[in-house]
């Protein structure tokens, strides 16, 4: 999805200033939004990748208006009335309204450590040998679909090198949409500053980007 959230590469918002010192949060409810989010996805039973994906589908004008937080508070919104765990009157009132849906489970305050030191590994077992090798050129595919990418648009078109593989990870793309896990051989791909921004560009500049297998194509 082409959004107002793939800056990368984007010039015209003015110079990153750095804030000397910053606390973690900057206030008690942004606190509270990170582990509203991380709590409701047990009984919300979404993903990482459709948890993204939630915050960033949204206008512009809505996405650029918000703080980091205020847009992960709006994401989770999204999610809870998908599934109804809330209603709209609900989000409105700032309070609960209605009996609390039927059947779901629940994070317990005493599960909460032992869930956060579990993690959620995304490497999956190989369906398949890997297309690429560490030192082939390959392209960025040209794509923009509607729905979930991973894959920056400022890298797409554009040739690089492989430089790491990393096995097969579940497909983000797909997890999004509740299509599956679909794991892809996930490669380390390095874009030099010429190739991304012209030849104008500081020649010793480079990226390297994560990609999954279906963005890339073998470079002639």
């Amino acid at each position: 999805m082409n959004g107002a959230h793939d800056m990368g590469g984007v010039d015209g918002f003015g110079p990153v200033i750095p804030e000397p010192n910053e606390p973690v949060f900057h206030g008690e409810w942004e606190r509270r939004v990170l582990a509203m989010t991380l709590a409701m996805a047990r009984p919300g039973g979404w993903n990482i990748d459709m948890s993204r994906f939630a915050r960033e589908d949204r206008s512009p004008a809505d996405y650029l208006s918000k703080t980091y937080y205020q847009i992960w508070l709006v994401g989770l919104e999204r999610l809870m009335q998908e599934r109804g765990l809330v209603m709209p009157d609900e989000i409105e009132a700032g309070r609960m309204l209605h009996p609390p849906k039927a059947g779901v489970a629940v994070l317990a305050s005493k599960d909460v450590d032992a869930m956060l030191c579990r993690g959620a590994p995304t490497e999956r077992a190989a369906t398949s040998a890997p297309l690429f090798a560490i030192g082939d050129r390959v392209r960025a595919r040209n794509i923009h679909p509607a729905g979930h990418i991973r894959l920056p648009r400022y890298v797409r078109g554009h040739v690089g090198v492989v430089e790491l593989l990393h096995g097969a990870h579940v497909f983000a793309d797909s997890n999004a949409r509740g299509a599956g896990e679909n794991p892809q051989q996930l490669y380390t791909v390095r874009f030099t500053g010429p190739e991304l921004w012209g030849e104008r560009a500081d020649p010793r500049t480079a990226v390297s980007v994560d990609a999954w297998e279906s963005y890339l194509e073998r470079a002639e």
